[in-house]
């Protein structure tokens, strides 16, 4: 197979079993004779793809059916490619169904959604000490985490630019939900010990957070060398520059599979209901004491969670993150369904024009 490595391909060779293939991809893919092979999307750029196979880094486009149907591999997918031996350019012909998907909410079209990240184990939520420490961002991230089914952990990186980092960490438990909370120095390298036991060989690990966290200079402490160009937050506002401007897929020594991900300016939990349960389990938990079962915890009477606000065991702003992501999910939920209905009467016009001709005698 001819290939044209790009600069965000790894040179490296790895076998599919050492990018986290499985039994399930593997019957997957059983129908697919030669010549076609499988891979996993390491990168994209624009309109090619980079995949590492069992035969080395091929970079390929997409066929004209996936454009069609707007299926387009994301970072980590295992994608099927056709290579016939006449042309020598390989295309991905088809997804592999996926394990799990980090996905958000699209900033582009309404009632749409974006994956940033498939078939991952575990995604870190890396935010820094400072003004991107803010517990409301970290529960959109966990509600979006629930809801793709990945096991989220929280770092608090640039912990020693704090001075009482493990204060910080308390700050944020309150509202982890159980989630592991981390402090770590990606500069001084001061608690990415805590970090290890997520990096197993075979697992694949999504880094998600703003600009300027450190995740790229994270990256490069986990590689233990200068993969990823690092950049810092600006001291007039406390916001990132971009330093990681695609999607990349790494594999550590430990065997584990890391995606690196430009920082996210926008937080958006498109259709994420299902991450809401496990992000709020306390206010879900006192809602069982509410006088009526459809309480919304707002005016109505016999309210447990506002009981438990105006007591001092839930905090008002807790609550308030709650409400204003309930409310921008039902108007998220809202738009994809009249989104649907728009998509189903364009499918079905043509056919309902040529219905009409039938019963005017033109196709008798």
């Amino acid at each position: 197979m001819t290939h044209t490595p790009s600069e965000c391909t790894s040179t490296q060779p790895f076998t599919l079993q050492q990018l986290g293939w499985t039994k399930e991809h593997a019957d997957a893919f059983a129908k697919y004779p030669k010549p076609y092979l499988p891979g996993r999307v390491a990168c994209r750029q624009k309109t090619v793809w980079d995949i590492l196979t069992d035969e080395g880094p091929v970079q390929a486009g997409i066929s004209g059916a996936l454009k069609k149907l707007a299926r387009f591999p994301a970072v980590g997918d295992f994608v099927v490619l056709f290579n016939p031996p006449e042309t020598g350019s390989p295309v991905i012909v088809d997804i592999l169904p996926r394990k799990t998907a980090f996905v958000r909410g699209s900033t582009g079209q309404p009632g749409t959604s974006q994956v940033i990240a498939a078939n991952v184990d575990t995604v870190f939520i890396v935010t820094a000490a400072g003004p991107d420490l803010n517990a409301s961002r970290i529960e959109r991230y966990l509600t979006l985490a629930h809801a793709s089914g990945v096991l989220p952990v929280i770092l608090i990186n640039k912990a020693d630019l704090a001075d009482h980092a493990e204060s910080l960490a308390r700050e944020i438990i309150k509202n982890a939900a159980g989630v592991p909370v981390l402090t770590v120095s990606a500069k001084t390298g001061d608690g990415t010990g805590q970090i290890d036991p997520y990096l197993t060989s075979g697992t694949t690990i999504a880094l998600i957070g703003s600009s300027g966290v450190g995740k790229s200079t994270l990256m490069n402490r986990l590689l233990d060398m200068p993969v990823q160009e690092t950049d810092g937050i600006r001291e007039s506002d406390g916001k990132g520059r971009h330093t990681t401007t695609v999607r990349q897929l790494f594999v550590l020594k430990s065997g584990a599979i890391l995606i690196d991900n430009p920082g996210l300016r926008e937080v958006g939990v498109g259709t994420a209901s299902a991450g809401i349960a496990d992000t709020f389990p306390d206010i879900l938990e006192l809602a069982k004491g509410c006088k009526f079962s459809d309480c919304r915890h707002q005016q109505e009477p016999g309210c447990a969670v506002r009981d438990a606000v105006a007591r001092g065991k839930l905090s008002s702003s807790r609550l308030e993150n709650y409400h204003k992501l309930v409310k921008e999910l039902a108007f998220e939920q809202e738009k994809a369904e009249i989104g649907l209905v728009r998509s189903e009467r364009k499918r079905w016009k043509p056919i309902g024009k040529l219905a009409k001709e039938i019963q005017k005698g033109k196709w008798e």
